[in-house]
């Protein structure tokens, strides 16, 4: 289920990034109505938005459902373990290493 999710989130997400990159900016229009002559009001029409906006709103609705459903998912895992079947093994004791053996020590003889 959540592998479905999040395919569908990363198809969305991607849906939109073409979705706002076809679309064209206020910015563009407000610049035409200074000389361009291509636009009969500052902002442009001001309408309810045409269809590109609605389906980008549409997309950017359930992209936030889906985060919202992943979000979700990810905090309710259950919490298990790939080893949560398994036995505990304790290591195996380690010997204690023998002392290594030294050259002896060269008696000192004290001065006459």
């Amino acid at each position: 289920m959540t592998t479905l999710i999040t395919i569908l989130h990363v198809l969305i997400s991607l849906f939109i990034i073409g979705m706002v990159l076809l679309q064209s900016g206020k910015g563009a229009e407000m610049g035409a109505s200074f000389g361009g002559g291509g636009s009969q009001s500052v902002f442009g029409a001001g309408g309810g938005g045409n269809f590109m906006t609605k389906l980008t709103t549409a997309a950017a609705i359930i992209f936030m459902l889906t985060s919202l459903t992943l979000a979700y998912f990810s905090g309710h895992m259950p919490a298990s373990s790939i080893m949560s079947g398994k036995q505990a093994q304790k290591p195996a004791p380690v010997a204690p290493a023998a002392p290594t053996p030294t050259a002896p020590a060269t008696p000192v003889v004290p001065a006459k």
